[in-house]
């Protein structure tokens, strides 16, 4: 799922990180944390829209504490490469509930993804509302 985006990278560079992104996205929506797993570096910390942070123990058990997607995708991706590591910005959409409430719709995302182990993991990922969208603030000035 390539947008044109990427930094003169052959697909041999970028195909593994579409599938990862793939793969985040399809372990969501089912929940399996075992799918989950392998996708997170050892040290990996998310950062959500409200500035909270998510160890990699924490990120693997959202589901057992109630959250629940009905569906998840990654979109708008933009991947730039350098060596080992991969930043890559963009979409997240989603419709689920944590503990009956809705989830934000949309939110914008950078991901900082290593291969340092000979595969691409997340390390990082920081989450911001995409304002305007159900679940997020709203616009400032538009009530």
């Amino acid at each position: 799922m390539t947008n044109g985006n990427e930094f003169a990278m052959t697909t041999t560079d970028i195909d593994p990180i579409h599938d990862l992104l793939d793969a985040w996205a399809a372990a969501d929506v089912s929940g399996d944390v075992a799918a989950m797993d392998p996708l997170l570096a050892d040290d990996f910390t998310a950062i959500g829209p409200l500035g909270f942070t998510l160890s990699r123990d924490d990120w693997l058990h959202r589901f057992e504490n109630g959250l629940d997607y009905d569906s998840s995708s990654v979109e708008d991706r933009q991947v730039r490469v350098e060596g080992d590591t991969a930043i890559v910005t963009a979409r997240l959409a989603a419709d689920g509930t944590y503990r009956g409430h809705p989830v934000p719709e949309a939110v914008r995302a950078t991901a900082v993804l290593s291969r340092a182990t000979g595969t691409w993991r997340l390390v990082r990922v920081h989450m911001s509302f995409v304002a305007g969208t159900r679940g997020a603030p709203p616009i400032p000035g538009q009530g």
